[in-house]
């Protein structure tokens, strides 16, 4: 679990592809002094363990789901990419939960400078608006973001300097790609509305078949 606190941009240092995944190794200069083999560590949003570290770097595997559902399979050597170690227990919660499972690729729409910070516009999939929320958060490449302004299928988001300067974002352009990963909260708040909804529907299907049958109509 992670908190959408970025801690450093990496490198990509190389994409080798294995089989039906793939190895990416990334050169970092804080992230690589305390990740153990074994660990978890989000590289652009997405969770991947940590299977060889060294000084300056580190590396991990990828599936072909992590491949297919995030843009990390288009990184090159030289790629910027946002790193954060896992969260532990004696860390602040800075952000909000990031799980590091990519819901869907997104699209910068549009970028609006704003003094030393900037506007940015995102585009998203359709199965992703039920899960957006005015004011709500949003990872964007791991970053936790608040959705500034919604529409269907466009969100908007402040970036304040520190943030822009501390991560990828100030690397992207109109059309590039980035992963999404919608709030774990209004997953299940929608899955509890969806389970409810159905059982209220059960419920009134029942209650009507048996009107139908005292009726004689079944």
């Amino acid at each position: 679990m992670f908190t959408g606190i970025i801690e450093e941009v990496g490198t990509v240092r190389e994409l080798r592809v294995a089989g039906e995944g793939a190895r990416i190794t990334v050169s970092s200069e804080k992230v690589w002094k305390d990740l153990e083999i074994g660990e978890s560590v989000s590289v652009n949003g997405v969770c991947l363990t940590a299977v060889e570290t060294g000084r300056g770097y580190f590396s991990a595997d990828m599936s072909s789901e992590s491949l297919g559902r995030s843009t990390l399979g288009g990184m090159r050597r030289g790629s910027p990419v946002n790193l954060e170690r896992a969260l532990s227990l004696n860390s602040r919660l800075g952000g909000h939960i990031v799980q590091g499972h990519v819901d869907g690729i997104g699209t910068v729409r549009n970028i609006e400078k704003s003094g030393e910070g900037a506007l940015y516009s995102f585009g998203y999939p359709g199965d992703l608006d039920r899960y957006m929320v005015d004011k709500g958060s949003v990872a964007v490449d791991g970053i936790s973001l608040t959705i500034g302004a919604l529409r269907a299928g466009e969100f908007t988001a402040a970036v304040i300097p520190h943030t822009l300067h501390e991560t990828d974002l100030k690397s992207l352009k109109a059309g590039d790609g980035v992963n999404l990963e919608v709030d774990i909260i209004a997953k299940y708040v929608q899955r509890f509305l969806d389970k409810g909804s159905s059982q209220a529907d059960e419920s009134g299907d029942a209650s009507l078949y048996r009107k139908l049958l005292e009726g004689g109509f079944a």
